[in-house]
């Protein structure tokens, strides 16, 4: 959809003017994966009107392959107004303008399911469930068993004003995050969407099915549970490894399986949110939580219940420009990591860094560091990383002698 951004901070009847830019969950993911360099498709449908052209050739210039998106002639694209303010303030307003959108016309009859099905990994939001009743029976279908799917990704992205009903709302997500492989979910959501609190494993134990999942923390970090490699895991559907979404976004690179990736180098930061530990451990010393009748593993790490591999890895100290889309790019920044076959400790770390790139950026989109850039940063040891600290303009070249400022 297109977003239009605030020209100064303020209530949106105060705001004299909007910028105009492109936005959705979808989008913003497979945007930032193209710039990363892997390959991606957009699957979706917007207007046959100026924004629609705006949205499908702004996403294309940044690599992103369009070719799937279908123009409807009778329904316009979808559009929202917000604030600068973080979403997480009462002070933050938006506007969404999708009601009868091109987009919320989406179904099985009229997706494009072959492009759909075409790549590694297909990646689903919880936005597009709210849509309309055909989004959600079409993302309900994509997340059902099948054989030779591509691993389904879903980024529950809870957003109370989408949805008819709180009670709905819950039990779509969570019916859906079940029938994925790999989870993405804020600790506030997973409260305000079904009431879960208690930290990452309670909302794991809520979440059992998904092959990985990600609790994220905001400024704390963020929990990745990964459980034991299947005997038959999901094979490439792509040999270019792409991915295909509705109106999602996926791309890969890796011809190995996302989740064959074994950490030899555990994290040894501060403890997950929620973790307990005993009078000899301190947070430089661990990074899993210990489970009751919980095996240790050769390596040093903890499984859960007793599959479950459990990685905290501590959120970038970032001067925030705007907080909006930076959930997308931390999604994108751990797939990437995914389908290069990276560890669970170095995935959290790309998905860290790429969401650093959109928080110091105003827009809904951050431009991400070379991949050179962020393996180096993601590389560092941990008081490095404690002390790293990125503003305004990190990623270009010319200002990356400012990124590393260490604080007290």
């Amino acid at each position: 959809m297109v977003t239009f951004l605030p020209s100064r901070a303020g209530r949106l009847a105060d705001v004299p003017s909007f910028d105009r830019a492109i936005g959705g969950a979808e989008s913003n993911v497979a945007c930032a994966l193209a710039a990363a360099g892997h390959t991606a498709r957009w699957v979706s449908r917007v207007g046959a009107d100026g924004f629609g052209d705006h949205l499908t050739e702004a996403i294309g210039a940044y690599g992103v392959d369009t070719s799937a998106v279908q123009r409807d002639p009778t329904r316009p694209t979808g559009i929202y107004f917000r604030t600068a303010s973080d979403r997480s303030t009462d002070a933050h307003e938006v506007a969404y303008y999708r009601t009868g959108s091109a987009a919320s016309a989406m179904s099985k009859a009229t997706a494009d399911m072959a492009a759909i099905h075409s790549g590694r990994i297909l990646h689903l939001s919880g936005i597009t469930a709210a849509l309309s009743p055909d989004c959600r029976s079409l993302l309900t279908a994509l997340t059902a068993p099948a054989p030779h799917r591509p691993l389904i990704s879903f980024d529950v992205n809870y957003r109370a004003g989408l949805w008819p009903t709180p009670s709905q709302a819950g039990a779509t997500l969570l019916e859906l995050a079940r029938g994925a492989d790999l989870v993405f979910v804020g600790e506030d959501e997973a409260e305000e969407a079904w009431g879960i609190t208690g930290g990452p494993t309670a909302i794991r134990a809520a979440l059992p099915e998904p092959r990985v999942l990600v609790v994220k923390a905001g400024s704390q970090g963020a929990t990745a549970f990964e459980a034991a490699l299947p005997t038959q895991p999901h094979p490439p559907t792509d040999a270019r490894g792409r991915v295909g979404g509705c109106p999602p976004a996926a791309a890969g690179v890796s011809t190995r399986s996302p989740f064959q990736a074994t950490d030899s180098t555990p994290d040894r930061g501060r403890i997950p949110p929620g973790a307990h530990p005993t009078p000899l451990q301190n947070e430089r010393e661990r990074t899993t939580e210990r489970h009751p009748h919980t095996p240790r593993q050769s390596d040093g790490t903890t499984a859960h219940h007793p599959t479950d591999t459990i990685t905290f890895v501590p959120a970038l100290q970032v001067d925030v420009v705007a907080p909006v889309g930076a959930g997308d790019a931390f999604a994108a920044g751990f797939l990437s990591a995914t389908l290069r076959g990276l560890p669970p400790r170095t995935r959290l770390r790309h998905g860290h860094l790429m969401a650093a790139a959109t928080l110091t950026d105003p827009g809904d989109l951050g431009a991400p560091p070379t991949r050179d850039h962020a393996d180096r940063l993601a590389a560092l040891d941990d008081d490095a990383w404690g002390t790293l600290r990125l503003g305004p303009g990190w990623t270009h070249p010319a200002d990356r002698a400012q990124e590393e400022v260490p604080t007290p």
